[in-house]
This record gives structure tokens, C-alpha cells and sequence, in this order.
């Protein structure tokens, strides 16, 4: 790791983000396949499986880097500026972000090239525009218990999540005792869901379709609610930055790598599911190989390649743009080569076509749109 006065560089980390995005494409683009009716390999458990992994491993990174940023600040300065903080993100997460929302909301439906799994959003939904203010305020994932999301635009749900996360976690972070107040957190989230709900389900005189309704919503709300899994990425970003010895040479062995390396791809190949913990057990599997990959030097797994780390950097645009991509070249494909293309064929050009515009997009977006900002944050790093 290196490390200056104002930032905090680990290596192998955009070799994560990599990992990440590519799991997310490979999994929405057998899903996209799947819902237009093509032939695919979306029933494949590893592939229906790679979304929920990927993103599970983006939000780990995340609170592993966020938090050791802020326990470095705080080391350094004493204290966390909470406003240069939220300009940081606001400068790194808000373009993109609103960029697509606004393309799947008001320029996609225009354009049949552009027509996903249920056709025009537009037309499919009379709720189309009801869906728009949680979108703009950053609770796509509340949204989603309301109305369906447009297709274009649904992986925003994560970025939902991740911002909610960021509302809190500085806060907390900045506390004399963080994880006391953690604790209080969780407390006082609980108690108010928890009464909240006990009221609605138990207590109330509401119809019993209105309470599976409810409990329906409640699920699919706590079914997308990650916030632990960024708490998890979290713990290990303390065990870096507090050089706990004991524990890190013990998770730093060979032996010890060779040995969880093993068992999480026995636990993802075996398709291991925990009812009610399955993301957070996945969790601390992906905790493990961020703090090897990024701070161990005797790592076994070295993902430093020039491509790999080029890929990572513009994962965020991979993310965003990724779905729009595929639906495009999907009907591209079949507009100019037909629908006789046997599979084989069809999968060779759809990926190829599918990654190498992906990149080239994102690619454009990084140097234009996101690079200039990228700049413009650094005058806010403490």
C-alpha cells in the first residue's frame, strides 16, 4: 500500500472492481437473453448467481474503502469534514448516476434499439413517471417496492444503497467510539422497523391482503437492504489501518489464502445458500480477498495486469451503461442479421459486441465526463 498526505492508493483494488462489473454484465446479459425470450444460460446457477455476487463484492469494496479513508482522515486531521466528504461522492457518484436515470427515463423509450425484456417502458407502465422522484432523490431501492423499475436504469438500486450508506456512516465514523455508536444505529433502526411493522401485521385492523402486501414489500425492501455487507468490508478496513498483527498475519499465510481461497469457490460452486445471511456470509468471504489483494504483500493472486487495472478504473461506467449496451446490440443484432443465427454465432458476436462497446462508451465517459471531475474532488481530499 502507498500511501501520501492526501490520498490512500492499494493495489489489486481496480482488479476487484473488475471482477465486479464483469460478473454483473456476464449475469445481465444471460438475464436480458432470458426475459426477451432468446436462448440463453440464465438457469445456469453460477451465471444466475454472478449479479448477486458482483454487486455483493462492490459493496464490500466500498465500505472497505470509505471507511479506511475516513479512519485516515480522522488519524490525520483529528476530526472528518463530513461536507468535503459528501462533495466527494457527489462528484464521483451523482453524474453517471443521474445521467442514466434520466436516458432510461426520457430517451430510451424513444428509440426501439433501445426496447429491453418488456419492451417500451414507457408504454408497458401507466406508473412510469410515478417511479422518477425516488430515482432523483436516491431511493431507486425504495422504489422498487412500489413500482418496477425501468429495466435500463434498475442497477441504480445498488447506488440507492451505497448513498444511503454514505449518509450515515461519516457520522458514525467520527464518533469517539464508533462502534458503540453502531450499535445505537442498528438499535434505533430495528426498534422503529420492528414496532412499525409488529403494529401493521399484528396489531392493526387492515385487511389480510393488505397485510401480505405489506409483508411482501417489507421482504423485498430487507431483500435489497446491503448496508451490512458495506459494514463488513468495513471491519476489515479497520483490521488494515489498526495493524491488528495477530489477526493479519494469521489471514496474510499462504496456507491460510490457499485454504478460504478454496472454500469460497467450493461455497460459490456448490451454490451454498444461508437463509436470512447468505449476502453477509458471502461477505466476509470477499472482506478476505480485499485486505489480502490489497494490503498483504506475500499475496497469492496478483490482479495488477495493465488491462485488468485499466477495466477496474472504469468499472462505475461498466456498471451504469452495461444494460443499455446489450439490450442495443441484442436488437442490432437482430435487425441486421436476423433472428436465424445459431446459438454459438449469436453469443460470439452478442459479447463481442456487447463488451467492446461497453468499454468504448465507458471509455469515453471516463475521459469527458468523469475524469475532469475526478480532478475537481481531489481539491476536497483532506
Amino acid at each position: 500500500m502507498q500511501k501520501s498526505h492526501q490520498s490512500v492508493y492499494f493495489p489489486n483494488l481496480n482488479g476487484v472492481r473488475f471482477i465486479a462489473a464483469f460478473s454483473v454484465l456476464i449475469h445481465h446479459t444471460e438475464q436480458i437473453k432470458y426475459l426477451m425470450g432468446l436462448e440463453n444460460f440464465y438457469d445456469f446457477f453460477i451465471l444466475k448467481n454472478m449479479g448477486k455476487l458482483g454487486v455483493g463484492l462492490f459493496f464490500v469494496l466500498s465500505g472497505f474503502l470509505i471507511t479506511y479513508l475516513l479512519l485516515s482522515e480522522k488519524n490525520r486531521r483529528g476530526d472528518i469534514s463530513t461536507k468535503d466528504f459528501y462533495i466527494r461522492r457527489i462528484l464521483r457518484i451523482w453524474p453517471l448516476y443521474y445521467i442514466i436515470v434520466l436516458l432510461a427515463f426520457f430517451v430510451f423509450p424513444e428509440f426501439s434499439f433501445f426496447y429491453g425484456p418488456l419492451g417500451n417502458d414507457f408504454n408497458y407502465d401507466a406508473n412510469f413517471y410515478k417511479r422518477l422522484p425516488f430515482f432523483l432523490l436516491f431511493l431507486p431501492n425504495v422504489g422498487f417496492v412500489f413500482y418496477r423499475a425501468p429495466y435500463l436504469c434498475a442497477q441504480t438500486w445498488s447506488i440507492g444503497i451505497e448513498e444511503q450508506f454514505y449518509a450515515i456512516w461519516p457520522w458514525i465514523i467520527k464518533r469517539k467510539n464508533p462502534f458503540k455508536s453502531f450499535l445505537i444505529v442498528v438499535a434505533v433502526f430495528v426498534a422503529i422497523v420492528g414496532s412499525t411493522s409488529f403494529y401493521f401485521l399484528k396489531l392493526s385492523d387492515l385487511p389480510e391482503a393488505t397485510k401480505a402486501k405489506i409483508y411482501e414489500n417489507l421482504a423485498l425492501f430487507f431483500s435489497q437492504f446491503r448496508i451490512l455487507t458495506m459494514v463488513i468490508g468495513g471491519i476489515g478496513a479497520y483490521l488494515v489501518f489498526s495493524k491488528q498483527e495477530k489477526i493479519l498475519s494469521f489471514l496474510f499465510k499462504k496456507s491460510t489464502q490457499i485454504i478460504v481461497y478454496t472454500i469460497t469457490v467450493l461455497i460459490i460452486g456448490s451454490n451454498v445458500y444461508i437463509p436470512g445471511f447468505n449476502l453477509e456470509f458471502h461477505g466476509f468471504f470477499f472482506c478476505y480477498f480485499i485486505i489480502n489483494v490489497a494490503a498483504n504483500p506475500n499475496t497469492i493472486l496478483n490482479l495488477e495486469t495493465p488491462i485488468i487495472h485499466y477495466l477496474g478504473k472504469i468499472s462505475y461506467g461498466i456498471y451504469i451503461y452495461h444494460s443499455a449496451v446489450i439490450v442495443f446490440c441484442i436488437n442490432a443484432i437482430h435487425y441486421f442479421l436476423g433472428n436465424n443465427l445459431s446459438l454459438p454465432v449469436f453469443n460470439v458476436i452478442l459479447y463481442t459486441s456487447a463488451i467492446g462497446l461497453t468499454v468504448l462508451v465507458c471509455d469515453l465517459s471516463f475521459r469527458f465526463i468523469e475524469t475532469p471531475l475526478l480532478r475537481l474532488k481531489e481539491r476536497f481530499n483532506r
